[in-house]
Order: C-alpha cells, then structure tokens, then sequence
C-alpha cells in the first residue's frame, strides 16, 4: 500500500488494546473507535437486540465499530467479507481512497492479553461503520456476524433444522442468502455428482448440513434485525437467488423467536400488508 495511503492507520491489534470496551447487558463486548458517524445510544440498542442465550455464545468476540477496516496489501481493494493473513489496519476516519481499498468486516485472532478477552485471547471482529451507508446496513452486518458465530459455536437447533428441511422437500420458493439457495440445490441433487436412487434425488448429506446452517444463520440475523430496525422484507432481496416466501419466512422467525425470546425492551412483531 502506497506510504500516503498508510499514513494514519493503526494496527487492529492496537485498536483493540486502547479503545474503551463496553459490556452490554446481554454480555456482548463492543467498541467504537474513531469517527464511525454513530449514535452512542443507537449503538448500545442494537448491540442489547441480541438475547442474551445468544450472546453468552460470543463469549470469545469483541465487536469494534470503526470507520473503515481494511487489509495491509494490495489484495484488499475489492469490497467483501474476508479474513487472511494480511494485517488488518484501521482508519480512524472516512477518506474515498481509503474507502476504495476497505471492506465491511475484518475478524482478527488475538493472541493472550490482547483485547477484552484478557490473557485467553479471543476474536474482535471490526465492523467498517462507513461502508454501511444507513442503520439498516449497520444493522444486518452485525447480526449477520452474529449469526454465523452463534452456528459456529453452537449449530443449528434440531427443531429449526427440521423445519427448514421441510419446507426444502416440498420445494417451497427461494430462500435467505445465496449460500442458503446453492446448498439447498445441491442437498436436493442440483449437482452435477447427484444420481438418482428409486427415482427421487440422493440427498447430498454435506451439503445439507450447510443449508441447514446458513438457513438458520440467516434466520436468526433477520429475526435481530427485525428487533432492532422496522423494515419491509423486500429490502432483503438481491439479484442472485429468489427471496423465500414470506409465510415460510415467517415460520422460521417464529421457530426462532420461541428458542430465543427478545430481552426485556424489545418486541418481535411481523406484520403483513395487502399491495394496493
């Protein structure tokens, strides 16, 4: 990275030994750090949306909200979600150029006494505050974070996994993310090593297990957004893959809201409008 560019970063590493971590009710760990644009408040609100049985599964994470996060070399100019071996640096402010090479989240390893995880280390995961252009954006970044931590940890419950392969079989319409929609084709014999077997599909057992996980992973992050923002689920839809059904949608977050109740201040409500 050019030396003007470098110039005003600081190393993730050092970020997380000076910047002030709060702990949430719920048990989450979180910072902010530099100009991330954010209300302290709206901040602590969306952190305290996750139930604490999910928190307690973070127990290792330490969130930082930062401007913009971003690889040391070269490999970081295109925009996604990654992690690697290249140093993750920090720009305690918002410049394009700098907004050119960053990327919406950065997890890093620490090692002992580094972070709030103390002398057991742990993870921080930095979340680019910048990138994220509205609450919504903030919002589904860091539940989606939480999502595939909490399957990470804990896995899929039994009574979600059984739903949504139901609902798989009977070939119910879309789904929640591009990972949930290939999984799912594959697990149903979409791939090109599927071979029939007494003329339905050989389930695809590996494959299976990742829709499973990427379904509920995805489930969970939008039931947390719905407790934390009101939006129209359409907002949700992408290009690549066709968004669930909104009834099948709405069993799964119902399924999830009974295995996680929202904590005290927070509502899980799904409302549904007749188009004009």
């Amino acid at each position: 990275m050019a030396e003007s560019i470098k110039s005003g970063l600081v190393q993730a590493t050092q970020v997380a030994r000076e910047a002030v971590v709060e702990h949430a009710p719920n048990g989450i760990r979180f910072a902010a750090f530099g100009e991330t644009g954010l209300d302290a408040r709206e901040l602590a609100r969306m952190v305290q949306a996750v139930p604490s049985p999910v928190a307690a599964a973070l127990a290792r994470k330490t969130y930082y909200f930062v401007p913009l996060a971003l690889a040391e070399g070269r490999a970081a100019e295109s925009a996604g979600h990654r992690s690697g071996n290249e140093e993750t640096m920090i720009s305690p402010a918002y410049t394009a150029e700098l907004a050119e090479l960053a990327i919406c989240h950065r997890n890093v390893a620490f090692g002992p006494g580094v972070g709030a995880g103390g002398e057991a280390g742990g993870e921080g995961v930095f979340i680019s505050t910048r990138l994220l252009s509205d609450r919504f954006s903030l919002a589904f970044e860091f539940f989606i974070n939480v999502g595939h931590a909490f399957v990470d940890e804990v896995g899929a419950p039994e009574s979600f996994a059984e739903l949504a392969w139901n609902q798989a079989v009977a070939d119910v319409r879309g789904e929640t993310s591009q990972d949930a929609w290939e999984s799912r084709s594959l697990a149903l014999g979409g791939g090109s090593q599927t071979t029939p077997h007494n003329g339905k599909p050989r389930i695809d057992e590996k494959a299976r297990t990742e829709f499973i996980e990427a379904a509920f992973s995805d489930s969970l992050a939008i039931y947390l957004l719905s407790l934390s923002v009101d939006f129209d689920y359409s907002e949700l839809r992408e290009r690549e893959y066709p968004l669930l059904a909104p009834q099948a949608l709405a069993e799964r977050l119902r399924l999830v809201a009974r295995l996680f109740p929202p904590n005290p201040g927070y509502e899980f409500a799904i409302r549904y409008r007749r188009r004009a």
